[in-house]
């Protein structure tokens, strides 16, 4: 398995730098946010739309620096059902006519999520009571997610792209396996996972069981860690809205890895992947707000190295 990071782990350094970094953590591939959630700190989306030559020198300074590019995220909610939508629609568009000016197979990327009927923002169901909420799930996934993803996976197929990899992400339409397949099975392979462990940590799956599921359908995967936090979720469950700044009162915390889950687990996850044919790219994501990027990055990767090794 290749170790990769999404580039925004190092946001706060430039491109240049950036590129200096990864080149001394040892990694072999990097991925590119191009917007919408993303400040996009290390690619400039409409001026590498617009010029063969910004692109050309964009992808020699990379493998001038020993590393490839492996995929272009454009995270977002393109079914928000106010103007953000359509931004980050549009924002979506791009980075999917990008990647396929790069030649790059690969993005990753969030299901979005719509509101109800006449709703200005998102609603996020995730139980069937009270009874309209059934009313809203229908009118969600038949008139708003499946009609949005056959047209989002031709746009993607007429370019070349044939992975759209989703991230299975809380306050998405597509948060878990059952409604990442329901998606599949509506609008065909071109949608996959790009599975991240540390979403269903805290939402009460085992990520071990769920790569055993997903199988083929993984065409991406996120490396990071969550660590459950057993007094406060003890009190008040792991439903926690307080902010990320707040990781000493919260029930769980994006965490560097091994330090929610220790090597052993880290192992055994990545044993299941191969075991489904997975062995391609672990995409770092430093989320971590007790430890600074660089120093959460060399840990994250000093891991996952060891880990690759025993299983070479």
């Amino acid at each position: 398995m290749k170790i990769g990071m999404i580039t925004d782990s190092l946001g706060n350094l430039s491109f240049d730098e950036m590129l200096r970094a990864s080149a001394e953590l040892g990694l072999e591939t990097l991925e590119f946010a191009c917007g919408n959630w993303s400040s996009a700190p290390h690619i400039d989306l409409p001026a590498m739309l617009d010029s063969a030559a910004t692109r050309a020198e964009f992808v020699a300074k990379v493998r001038d620096h020993g590393l490839t590019i492996a995929a272009l995220n454009c995270s977002g909610n393109p079914l928000h059902p106010g103007p953000q939508g359509k931004k980050h629609h549009q924002v979506t568009e791009d980075t999917i006519r990008l990647a396929s000016l790069m030649g790059i197979d690969r993005v990753v990327m969030m299901s979005g999520l719509p509101g109800g009927p006449g709703d200005a923002n998102p609603n996020w169901i995730i139980t069937d009571w009270p009874p309209e909420c059934a009313d809203i799930l229908r009118y969600q996934w038949d008139d708003c997610i499946i009609p949005y993803w056959r047209d989002l996976v031709k746009f993607a197929n007429n370019l070349g792209i044939g992975k759209l990899c989703l991230e299975l992400h809380g306050h998405q339409a597509v948060y878990n396996v059952q409604t990442l397949l329901r998606l599949r099975d509506a609008v065909g392979e071109t949608v996959g996972a790009n599975y991240d462990p540390s979403h269903p940590l805290w939402m009460g799956a085992d990520p071990i069981a769920a790569v055993r599921r997903l199988g083929s359908a993984i065409y991406y995967v996120h490396a990071k860690d969550t660590r459950i936090e057993p007094i406060p979720a003890a009190i008040d469950g792991v439903l926690d809205a307080r902010p990320p700044d707040h990781y000493a009162d919260r029930a769980w915390n994006y965490i560097t890895l091994g330090y929610g889950h220790g090597e052993t687990w880290w192992r055994q996850f990545c044993v299941a992947l191969k075991q489904v044919g997975y062995d391609d790219v672990l995409s770092i994501e430093h989320e971590d707000m007790m430890l600074s990027p660089m120093e959460g990055m060399r840990k994250s990767v000093a891991l996952l190295r060891n880990v690759a090794i025993n299983l070479a």
